[in-house]
Order: structure tokens, then sequence, then C-alpha cells
């Protein structure tokens, strides 16, 4: 599947998901993450930004969101790190999984240097989330690491007008999200 530089692709399936952003960290860390990130990210899959999502009740926020019928998709940002508690014990990793809610992790090149993006990927996995993949932020791109870490790492993008990183993005969330679909099936 090939696109041009302007095109907006269909991330598989006749209806697009709404694809829930996530990143780790402090509250504000997350957010300005998710600021920076978001606008590009929304451009690179061709889908619209929403605003973020209350982070305070999942079940009702999903339930909103999901009652919004977005046929054509969109990118949604989480304002928390879906691994932390909220005040009733439970966390937004397992409300995503309850709701099978496909989620996109966008990491900063900093949080690389940790075992962030496997802590992540692991309680996505343990929740059973449909984890999209995990975009790096910035910085520069190391291909042969992302491959070593074995993640669904789709690859990185950065400020800057959509190029071939954007192309790159869009091609591997693609194929990813088919092959998401495929093990939904089965």
């Amino acid at each position: 599947m090939t696109f041009s530089a302007g095109a907006r692709p269909s991330l598989g399936g006749t209806i697009p998901p709404v694809l829930v952003l996530l990143a780790a960290g402090p509250d504000a860390a997350v957010v300005e993450l998710q600021l920076q990130a978001g606008p590009a990210l929304a451009t690179a899959l061709g889908l619209p930004l929403l605003e973020p999502l209350e982070p305070v009740a999942p079940d009702a926020a999903l339930a909103t969101l999901a009652a919004q019928g977005l046929a054509r998709g969109a990118l949604v940002p989480l304002p928390r790190d879906p691994g932390l508690p909220l005040q009733d014990g439970c966390h937004w990793a397992s409300a995503l999984g309850a709701w099978r809610q496909p989620a996109l992790l966008v990491l900063a090149p900093h949080q690389l240097q940790t075992g962030l993006p496997a802590a992540l990927t692991a309680l996505l996995d343990q929740w059973r989330v449909p984890c999209l993949g995990l975009v790096q932020w910035g910085g520069p791109w190391e291909p042969q690491q992302r491959r070593l870490e074995g993640l669904p790492w789709l690859g990185v993008l950065g400020p800057g007008p959509e190029g071939e990183e954007a192309f790159t993005l869009r091609r591997a969330c693609c194929a990813r999200w088919s092959l998401l679909q495929r093990q939904w099936v089965a």
C-alpha cells in the first residue's frame, strides 16, 4: 500500500479506530509530550486530533468516546500515565483493555534510555489493550536498537514539515492495524 505525501490513509478495515494517544510519566510531562507530538501524529496518520479524555473516570470517558460514533476515526490524547492508579484503585490500562480500545504510545528520546518502552508495552499486553505500537517523538532514530528491543516500534516523528518519516509511520501503522485486526478475529 502506498500513499502520496498529502494522502489521508485509512488504518485498515472499513472503519478506522479511534486511537488513544498514551504517554508515560507525571501528568505535566505527559500533557507536554502530547501537546508537542499530538498534532504531528494526527496529521501523519490522517486523523483529526480530539480534545483530551477526562482523566479521572475511564469508563465514563470511554463510553462517551464510543457514543460519539466517530466513523472516520480520530486520535485522542489521555493526559495521564495509563499505569498510574486512580482513587478507586483502578487505572486506565485496565479500562482500555476492557473496552478493547486501540492505543498508540509516544515516547520522548530520553525515555528510550530506560525500561519504560518495554514496561508500557508489557502493561498494555497484561490488560489486553490493542496497542498499535510505539512512536519516538524527536531525536535520532536508531533502527537497529529498536529492532533488538523486540517491541512494536512504528518509527520516529519530529517537529517540522511532514516528510519521509510521516510516510514510513503511516505505512507501519497500516501494516500493524491489519495485523491487530487479524488477531482479534482469530
